[in-house]
């Protein structure tokens, strides 16, 4: 495991500047240990839901955490917005960065993450196999 610290900016994507690391970092696997830092849009989906929802305004990340593969990342969330209310849930495309987000990343060079279609939860689900480094 190598561990990977990460800044994100004002107005990158969140979910596509995370995705994007396993690309520039040629890895496979890797898992968000935790983020904070701040969000000016939040598309989340909730508990249960078939869509995202969003929420605008000055939005504190409380917590961040998940897992990321080549073929996506499965992240969840839980931010507060300026009167202190707290929403969570799935972190989907268009969650902006407001000020800052600051990441650590665990980078899984030996393993390799994806996401199939299970047939009991419906859902694409994790997959973990070894990472041979012919591929």
């Amino acid at each position: 495991m190598k561990t990977l610290p990460l800044r994100l900016t004002p107005g990158q994507d969140l979910r596509a500047a995370l995705e994007a690391v396993l690309v520039k970092h040629d890895v496979r696997a890797a898992f968000v240990l935790q983020g904070i830092g701040s969000l000016s849009v939040a598309q989340l989906r909730l508990a249960g839901a078939k869509q995202s929802t969003e929420f605008r305004g000055d939005l504190e990340i409380l917590t961040l955490a998940g897992s990321l593969s080549r073929d996506g990342a499965h992240l969840h969330i839980a931010v507060a917005d300026a009167q202190g209310r707290v929403v969570g849930g799935h972190v989907t495309a268009g969650c902006f960065v407001r000020t800052t987000v600051e990441v650590l990343l665990a980078l899984l060079p030996e393993h390799q993450f994806a996401r199939e279609q299970d047939l009991d939860s419906g859902f694409g689900e994790l997959v973990i196999r070894p990472h041979s480094h012919a591929d």
